[in-house]
């Protein structure tokens, strides 16, 4: 008996501070490893995320039950969320808000009948890219006039995707799509997303590792803005 009150007298303070992290890291601010290239050329493989998880609401540790509301995810943000498909955690930006009705037919996005408007996007990007993608000759385009602009990428040497709706998204739901718009499982696979179920707000690339250089680190990706 002795010998556990002196283990936990010499313990207790890293074990606090490990359960105290462990809470943090759930209910407010984490960091996610980004696998797949559904978010090129936005997110790439290998990128170390930091997302911002008390916007939407505080949550109890570990669940998704929340404690306080927070603000609505809007059109344009790029958010984790648990897959309604599997409870995967993915990462993809938000198309659709309750009330929305969004089409995408071919690479054409509509959303409550008004199309986004493209323009050739910096070919610079390109270079980032896994030799896979670049491969399969892909297109950097600049994405505006439906929320913030941004990039997306498209590979002409892919089968298309099947088009999505036209769908009005409900109260609670959410539309959401990769970047990578040819190569991406999202909203068009496993449908909409409920409001619980999305943990944060991804916010900028702290790290990069490039898999296909023995994850040496990516020197222009530190502490990038997401747009």
């Amino acid at each position: 008996m002795k010998f556990s009150k002196d283990l936990w007298r010499e313990y207790r303070g890293p074990l606090a501070f490990v359960i105290l992290m462990c809470c943090f890291r759930s209910a407010w601010a984490d960091w996610v490893t980004v696998p797949t290239g559904s978010m090129n050329p936005t997110i790439l493989e290998g990128d170390r995320v930091l997302v911002d998880k008390h916007r939407f609401g505080l949550r109890v540790p570990f669940t998704l039950i929340h404690l306080t509301s927070g603000e609505d995810p809007v059109r344009g943000d790029i958010v984790v969320f648990d897959s309604p498909k599997d409870g995967t955690s993915l990462v993809k930006r938000v198309i659709g808000v309750p009330g929305d009705t969004v089409e995408l037919n071919g690479e054409q996005l509509l959303v409550n009948g008004r199309p986004a408007t493209y323009t050739e996007g910096d070919a610079k990007q390109v270079h980032g890219l896994l030799s896979e993608t670049i491969a399969q000759k892909p297109m950097v385009l600049r994405e505006r006039g439906l929320g913030p602009e941004h990039n997306i990428l498209l590979l002409p040497a892919r089968v298309g995707l099947a088009p999505f709706g036209p769908m009005t998204v409900p109260q609670g739901m959410y539309v959401m799509f990769g970047d990578n718009r040819d190569n991406s499982a999202d909203s068009r696979f496993f449908g909409l997303v409920p409001r619980r179920n999305i943990v944060g707000r991804a916010t900028r690339v702290v790290v990069s590792f490039n898999p296909e250089r023995y994850y040496t680190p990516r020197g222009n990706r530190f502490f990038t803005t997401l747009e």
